[in-house]
């Protein structure tokens, strides 16, 4: 086979899909996705009106908060994320081969 591949408990195939984007323009933020997440895969981040991130948790210059992928090396591959995602910001894609 040429991608990763596995067994679910029950024996049926699984191919795990890693988180590869997250849609900031339609993320709001909600952190439902972080709460999933038991990898530390995802980081809530401050964006100012021009859409650029601002690193400094309490800038005045914060419009709103998006996820973002902090650590993708730690990914599983589960999809959790997106299954909780409200406004399916989520993009996953299998390791290629």
């Amino acid at each position: 086979m040429s991608t990763l591949s596995g067994l679910t408990f029950g024996k049926l195939d699984w191919i795990p899909k890693f988180v590869t984007a997250i849609d900031a323009s339609k993320c709001i933020g909600c952190g439902r996705c972080f709460k999933a997440c038991g990898q530390n895969v995802l980081k809530l981040m401050g964006m100012n009106e021009d859409g650029e991130f601002v690193e400094d948790a309490e800038d005045d210059e914060i419009e709103r908060q998006v996820m973002t992928i902090f650590n993708q090396a730690q990914c599983i591959g589960c999809e959790a994320c997106a299954r909780l995602c409200p406004k399916n910001c989520y993009t996953h894609e299998p390791l290629p081969a």
